[in-house]
């Protein structure tokens, strides 16, 4: 028997046995209600409404200390003898590396197919208030971390909603919090192994035969397809091992790089049809108000962009606080800055760019998906790049790869932290856990199991629901936090306060 046969056996199996179970999950989950013409999902306005709500609350945060952000991640307010494992830049890098991948490439040319030039529109406004509901998260993250006895950390929803929902509400708030940390650490796990990993693996794979002609070529075959999933994993399972400073030192050169690759090459096809950008962005704004994409109407481009920038960028899921919670600080708030950071990298900056390439180079590919012809994602991109660049399908392939490489290995630490939640942290958990994570990434290459990876993101949207639940309850410790971390910036741009100094205010929200 070919392995060809026994994968695709595998595939028809595992599909008979949960494509029931995920039919109906995702039809609950991602459930719409008609507006305006066009399906609105219910999980993709509780997602739009907490980032409005939390922008309220905050007095638009994202907007007042933007510079304040940047100003973290430089370095500028570090203090010495801060537990954690990685410095801001760090933890922003291994994060935004969970978020930004096949999204930004693909997801963008559906969203302005379906929904038109406009749907960037309102993925840029998703996005920028999705920054919001990223700071409340992730400040939570790093207020109710532990730290263990070896100086590693853990931390995510599993973690502030039992510790923070028990502190604010006694009895009853921590068993509500056990309850919704066990939910958790399994939705984030089930996603880690099937989303984050084997289709990051299996689309990579994907791209990478496109440009080595095809199933008849170089890569195509039974044997290049174990050879590339052997490899991905044992650079997955030799950087996992290192832990999250490992997988930080990689995301760190990886991230910079791979989205230099991608918004050096938008630049190009931006620069080369610099005449026609002024149109591009007149037809993104009267397309948000007045749009022609397949969907049609207003709400059609609101929804889509909506819709596309939520899933990119993963405000309010959960699970970049995981990451964030490992950095050296002693103010949960300064972090919480930092993470803000991310919607606006991952979707107000490259969606946004990898939209207007499209636009203004107007490939015939996307002109046919917009009259519903046909929906195509990384091909329209591609194309978009390949009417100055012909060659570039060669480098978007590099960066899928890349893309695929940091996100598989950012879910593989947030599955980590899910699973010894779940199980425990002795050395044998851990080995367990990360020997079959490595073995899902060769996997990746070789199964396609799509009902289990639309079960997974129906999974992760899930934790949406109680994150946000807790984000609510705990917004009242994220202001004090912040009001905190102020404090102590106008202290240290006063001098009264300096690097080496531990104050005593300081101290008070040591983790």
């Amino acid at each position: 028997m070919s392995l060809d046969s026994i994968t695709t056996s595998v595939d028809k199996a595992v599909s008979g046995f949960f494509e029931p179970i995920a039919t109906w999950l995702v039809d609950v989950v991602f459930y719409s209600i008609p507006v305006g013409g066009t399906d609105l999902p219910l999980i993709v306005a509780w997602l739009v409404i907490a980032g409005l709500v939390f922008t309220g609350w905050f007095g638009f945060v994202q907007l007042r200390k933007f510079k304040l952000a940047v100003d973290v991640v430089r370095g500028k307010y570090d203090e010495k003898g801060s537990a954690g494992e990685v410095n801001h830049f760090q933890a922003l890098t291994a994060a935004v590396s969970g978020t930004v991948g096949l999204g930004n490439i693909a997801g963008v040319a559906v969203a302005v197919s379906i929904g038109g030039p406009g749907a960037t529109f309102w993925m840029i406004l998703c996005g920028l208030l999705g920054m919001a509901t990223k700071f409340v998260e992730v400040t939570l993250g790093v207020k109710y971390r532990e730290v263990h006895a070896d100086g590693t950390v853990s931390g995510g929803p599993m973690h502030y909603l039992p510790k923070g929902l028990a502190e604010r509400f006694g009895k009853n708030g921590k068993t509500l919090g056990k309850v919704l940390a066990v939910l958790a650490s399994f939705f984030v796990l089930f996603f880690g192994l099937f989303g984050g990993n084997l289709f990051q693996v299996n689309q990579s794979y994907a791209q990478l035969v496109s440009v080595t002609g095809g199933e008849d070529g170089l890569t195509g075959s039974s044997a290049g397809a174990l050879f590339f999933g052997i490899l991905v994993a044992a650079l997955v399972g030799v950087v996992l091992l290192g832990g999250i400073r490992s997988i930080a030192n990689v995301t760190s050169k990886l991230v910079p790089a791979m989205a230099g690759i991608y918004i050096a090459a938008c630049l190009v096809v931006i620069l080369v049809h610099v005449t026609s950008v002024p149109a591009g962005i007149v037809t993104i704004i009267e397309g948000a108000f007045n749009p022609q994409g397949v969907a049609g109407g207003v709400l059609g481009a609101l929804i889509i962009g909506f819709k596309r920038a939520a899933f990119s960028n993963e405000a309010g899921l959960g699970s970049a606080p995981i990451a964030h919670s490992a950095v050296k600080t002693k103010h949960p708030a300064s972090e919480g800055l930092v993470a803000l950071l991310e919607p606006f990298i991952d979707t107000v900056v490259i969606c946004t760019m990898t939209a207007l390439t499209i636009v203004i180079a107007n490939p015939a590919s996307w002109a046919e998906a917009r009259k519903g012809e046909s929906i195509g994602g990384v091909t329209i991109t591609s194309d978009a790049f390949a009417t100055v660049m012909p060659w570039f399908p060669y480098i978007l392939t590099i960066a899928v790869l890349l893309f695929a490489i940091s996100t598989v290995l950012t879910w593989g630490y947030y599955g980590l932290k899910a699973w010894t939640h779940l199980f425990g942290r002795s050395r044998t958990s851990e080995l367990v856990y990360k020997v079959v994570y490595t073995l899902f990434a060769i996997a990746g290459s070789l199964l396609t199991l799509q009902t289990l990876i639309d079960m997974a993101d129906a999974v992760l949207f899930m934790l949406a629901v109680i994150n946000i639940i807790g984000l609510y309850l705990l917004a009242p410790v994220v202001k004090r936090e912040l009001n905190s971390f102020l404090e102590f910036v106008r202290a240290r741009d006063a001098g009264d306060i300096t690097e080496d100094d531990t104050d005593q205010e300081s101290a008070k929200t040591t983790v």
